[in-house]
């Protein structure tokens, strides 16, 4: 038995994988965008893993915002695609820090992980649950 039943439920597939993976990121994201100009700063240093060391809290804010209204748009099938590229570029960033500090595959990992769910999902789109299918 292959299970190929099951494909003709790939957009309720997709739509579970979003409000997951959303509310991930709204969970994650909502307290570092509270986290206030400090916070941004800490959050922003990571940056520098790339090669940029100006203006942290700038960087900090601008990731802890793509993570919480990116778990929104996520949940919502909502400038998918567009936000899927951003969170992909921060969890770029993330796994160039935890590499950069000595934290080995292991400690990337999570990073890596999400990169390649939200280069994947750019590929695949948001499913016909989604605003952007409206």
């Amino acid at each position: 038995m292959t299970l190929k039943f099951l494909s003709k439920y790939s957009d309720a597939g997709l739509l579970l994988l979003r409000l997951g993976i959303g509310g991930m990121f709204l969970f994650h994201g909502y307290p570092k965008l509270l986290g206030g100009p400090d916070a941004w700063k800490k959050l922003g240093g990571a940056m520098k893993f790339v090669g940029v060391d100006f203006m942290p809290a700038l960087w900090g804010f601008a990731a802890a915002l793509t993570e919480f209204a990116g778990g929104i748009c996520l949940i919502l099938g909502l400038f998918f695609r567009p936000f899927c590229i951003l969170l992909a570029g921060t969890m770029a960033v993330a796994a160039a820090m935890h590499l950069g500090k000595g934290d080995g595959l292991k400690g990337a990992s999570h990073a890596i992980e999400d990169g390649i769910l939200f280069l994947s999902l750019i590929l695949i789109g948001p499913g016909k649950y989604s605003a952007d299918k409206r």
